[in-house]
């Protein structure tokens, strides 16, 4: 049965729908493992087993009698524990809220249920999921995989480490800098994060519980062992919040294209401003050749209209802000003296002034994002996708201390010291234009770390960068289980 847990959601969704595996078979499959296996990676940190258990046996008697729930009927599911859920606990990695147990589930934990998943559990983030490594002081560390000696990424990297170990059939994230695309890379499976907007956030945290407002830049998207899992949990999900649905609806558009031949495909592997690891370029620059081999056109020199750097910046500037303004009175008071008084020129001095930026200075920063908006869109007048570097680097060493923060830390790129925000740059570039992006498994280093490609797609275009995730798995392959899961 070990095998049933690496089948993408899709093909586990059609054996239940044929009789060939109930819900129940398949919850207690990954349970087991969890037990098993679980301990190697701490990915999985809250179970509602017992909850599950009534819920798959309530799916297999539905089924036995013609009856379906959803696409999702008894899929066992678990959940990045950034949503809320109704008598589950749910902390974010915080102890502030180590306790906290919702009354009612977020909308897109709502969307999977109603599409007849079966929840069973959460997967660990960071404290407020606002790291590139996963870790608390609740759950502690989560690994990675395919090297537990590093971490997954984050914050969803409990998620994207379940899945790459076969303890769940699919995954719920979110994404603000780089949250579900930089762990699927660094694990090996498939996420995507949406165009801003179109599945909706409340219930998420941060924001603390209780707000009904909507983060800037921040998505909620899927993460999954195939593209056909992406698109079914897409499916699942887009749609106005439950307050907007009286006025509108969302209708996505199809692929742009039917085969990899037709479509329009730029390629960025590599930008002065922004170094790249030479065994992540080796890999993409052999996913070029293997499109081109296939009578893909592929243009390597088509860049959108603007500066790199600028771009990267103009996203900082939106990105604190958005993910750091409901921090508590006495902390944001620190960081004005510090903006006031810190080094200008240091990570730590330009967080400080971008979280304690007046309103006028956000106003600037947001009409820069909408000429970065117009020039992306004229860019997709002339090609289909973007391929890029999801990161610059592979799965990095933990690299946790006590008495540093993450903007003191830094990464090796190439044998150079880099600063550790450089892991949001590539991201950065979809992001801070509300673009949708799918990074897919594209292949290994030598010493067996996953490299993922992000393929940036059209605003609402959301089906086009999956679909060519797809039909690129067809060529290069796709998910592989790390060994000894």
């Amino acid at each position: 049965m070990d095998e049933l847990a690496f089948y993408p959601a899709t093909k586990l969704a059609q054996m239940i729908r044929a009789g060939e595996v109930s819900s129940t078979e398949l919850l207690e499959l990954y349970l087991s493992r969890i037990e098993r296996l679980n301990s190697r990676i701490n990915a999985v940190v809250t179970l509602d087993a017992e909850r599950a258990r009534s819920q798959a046996r309530q799916a297999d008697e539905l089924q036995a009698k013609g009856k379906s729930l959803g696409p999702l009927h008894g899929v066992p599911v678990t959940i990045k524990d950034a949503f809320e859920t109704a008598g589950l606990l749910t902390t974010c990695g915080s102890p502030r809220l180590k306790d906290y147990i919702p009354a009612v589930n977020a909308v897109a934990v709502q969307r999977y249920l109603d599409a007849g998943a079966v929840i069973f559990g959460k997967t660990n983030v960071p404290l407020f999921c606002a790291d590139s490594q996963t870790y608390n002081d609740i759950f502690g560390i989560t690994n990675n995989p395919w090297n537990v000696a590093r971490t997954p990424g984050g914050s969803s990297g409990g998620a994207a480490a379940a899945l790459a170990a076969g303890l769940t059939a699919l995954e719920l994230g979110s994404d603000i800098a780089g949250s579900i695309r930089i762990p699927a890379c660094w694990t090996g499976v498939y996420g995507h994060k949406p165009s801003y907007g179109i599945i909706p956030q409340q219930g998420h945290i941060p924001p603390p519980p209780g707000t009904v407002s909507e983060t800037d830049l921040n998505c909620v998207g899927p993460l999954a062992r195939s593209a056909a899992d992406l698109m079914l949990a897409l499916d699942c999900l887009t749609g106005p919040a439950p307050a907007d649905a009286m006025g509108w609806t969302l209708t996505l558009p199809q692929p742009r294209a039917a085969s990899l031949r037709e479509y329009r495909i730029a390629a960025w592997l590599d930008d002065k401003d922004i170094l790249v690891d030479s065994r992540v370029k080796a890999r993409l620059e052999a996913v070029i050749d293997a499109l081109r081999a296939t009578g893909a056109t592929v243009d390597d020199q088509a860049r959108p209209a603007f500066k790199t750097a600028a771009v990267c910046r103009t996203f900082q500037k939106m990105m604190y802000p958005a993910l750091f303004g409901w921090i508590p009175t006495a902390m944001y008071e620190t960081l004005e003296k510090m903006a006031q008084t810190g080094d200008e020129d240091s990570e730590m001095g330009r967080f400080a002034r971008d979280v304690t930026q007046r309103h006028r200075q956000w106003l600037a920063s947001d009409a820069e994002r909408h000429k970065y908006q117009a020039k992306w869109a004229a860019f997709f007048k002339r090609f289909d996708v973007l391929l890029c570097p999801v990161a610059s680097v592979p799965a990095i060493p933990h690299s946790i201390t006590k008495d540093e923060t993450a903007l003191e830390r830094t990464i090796e790129v190439n044998g150079h010291t880099a600063p550790y925000s450089l892991l949001q740059r590539w991201i950065s570039l979809p992001t801070l234009a509300y673009l949708p992006a799918t990074s897919a498994p594209v292949g290994r280093t030598e010493d067996g770390l996953p490299i993922g490609l992000q393929i940036i797609g059209p605003f609402l275009e959301d089906r086009t960068p999956i679909d060519f995730a797809a039909r690129l798995a067809d060529i290069i392959g796709g998910f592989e289980p790390p060994p000894g899961y």
